[in-house]
C-alpha cells in the first residue's frame, strides 16, 4: 500500500501537472508525439526537430528559424502535434528553415536546464556553417546572415535568454519573435495589480518558483528581463512582441517592449495584440481568423528587407 508521503501532493497547477511526495509527475497534457518523418537531429542526448519548405532552393538560401517552444518549461515537446502542426504551417507560410528545439523539461530537470539544453542547440546550429559535414538541410539552404530566434510563452522567454548569451561565430541573429512570453515581476505592471490579473499574475509567481526553486524570486533577470544589466545590449537588429488583450501576461509583453525602447537599444520594435483572444489561442484554433493573422504577421516579420 503506497504510503501518505507517496499520495501527498506537493505541487499542483490544474489542468497541466501535478507532482507526488515521490516524485512522480502527472502531466495532463502535451505527452502526444509525432513520430519523426525523415530525422531528428541529436548530440549528446539532445534533439531537435528540422522543417525546410516543399521545393527548397539550393542557389536562394533561406532564413533560418530557431523556435523554443512553450507550455510552462514542462509540457509539450519539439516533436508534440501541437507544435509540429503550427511550425508545419509558419515553414509554408515564411518559406524559411526552421529548428524546433527539445529540451529537458521540470520538474525532473528544473530550470536552468532547459536554459543550458536551449543555448547547446544553439551552439550546434551556428557549428554548422564551418562544420565538416554537417547537417545537410542546414548547409545547403541556410542563409545564416539572417537567423532569427522565436518562442511562445515559456518558449519566449527561453528566445529571450538565448539572444542575451548569443555569440555566434560566423552567424548573425537578425531578430527575434516574442508570443506572448512568459515574463514576470516583483512589482506589478500595467492591469496586474488590478482585480482582473492580480490571480494570474500570483499564479505566474509561483509557477516560476516550481520550475526554478533556486531562483532568487520574481525580479531573477531570467524572469524580469528588464532589471538585466545586459538587457539593452542585445545584438539583433529588430523583435516583435505578441500578445493577446485576454492574456494574463499581456501587460509584461507591453512592458519588455517599452522598456527595451526606453533602455537605449538602437534596434526596431513591433508589437502585435489580439483582442478579445487569450493565451497561446493560434495554437489551439490555428485556423481562425485571427490566429492566421498572427501566422501571416510573423511570416511578414522574418521576411522583411529580404534580398
Amino acid at each position: 500500500m503506497a504510503s501518505s508521503t507517496t499520495k501527498e501532493i506537493v505541487h499542483d497547477f490544474p489542468p497541466f501537472i501535478r507532482v507526488y511526495g515521490d516524485g512522480r509527475v502527472e502531466r495532463f497534457m502535451g505527452n502526444d508525439v509525432v513520430p519523426s518523418s525523415i530525422n531528428p537531429d541529436t548530440e549528446t542526448g539532445l534533439s531537435a526537430r528540422l522543417y525546410i519548405p516543399k521545393t527548397p532552393n539550393p542557389y536562394h538560401k533561406l532564413h533560418l528559424l530557431v523556435y523554443f517552444h512553450g507550455s510552462g518549461f514542462c509540457l509539450e515537446t519539439a516533436f508534440s502535434p501541437t507544435y509540429h502542426n503550427y511550425l508545419n504551417s509558419l515553414v509554408a507560410e515564411a518559406n524559411i528553415v526552421v529548428v524546433s528545439v527539445d529540451y529537458r523539461r521540470a520538474p525532473e530537470h528544473l530550470l536552468s536546464i532547459p536554459y543550458d539544453n536551449s543555448w547547446a542547440v544553439v551552439k550546434w546550429v551556428a557549428s554548422q556553417l564551418t562544420a565538416n559535414g554537417g547537417e545537410v538541410w542546414l548547409k545547403e539552404y541556410v542563409d545564416f546572415d539572417r537567423v532569427f530566434f522565436a518562442g511562445d510563452s515559456a518558449g519566449g522567454n527561453i528566445a529571450h535568454n538565448m539572444a542575451i548569451r548569443v555569440r555566434l561565430d560566423g552567424a548573425k541573429l537578425v531578430g527575434m519573435v516574442l508570443i506572448h512570453p512568459y515574463f514576470g515581476g516583483k512589482g506589478p505592471v500595467g492591469f496586474e495589480g488590478a482585480d482582473g490579473n492580480i490571480i494570474g499574475k500570483a499564479v505566474a509567481d509561483k509557477f516560476w518558483l516550481f520550475v526554478y526553486p533556486s531562483s532568487n524570486g520574481s525580479d531573477d533577470p531570467l524572469f524580469n528581463p528588464v532589471v538585466d544589466p545586459k538587457f539593452s545590449s542585445m545584438v539583433y537588429d529588430k523583435v516583435l512582441v505578441c500578445v493577446a488583450e485576454k492574456d494574463f501576461l499581456k501587460d509584461r509583453g507591453w512592458y519588455y517592449k517599452e522598456e527595451l525602447g526606453r533602455s537605449g537599444w538602437g534596434g526596431v520594435m513591433e508589437i502585435m495584440e489580439v483582442a478579445g483572444k487569450d493565451h497561446v489561442f493560434h495554437l489551439f484554433k490555428p485556423t481562425c481568423d485571427n490566429a492566421v493573422a498572427l501566422l501571416k504577421r510573423v511570416a511578414c516579420f522574418l521576411n522583411e528587407n529580404n534580398a
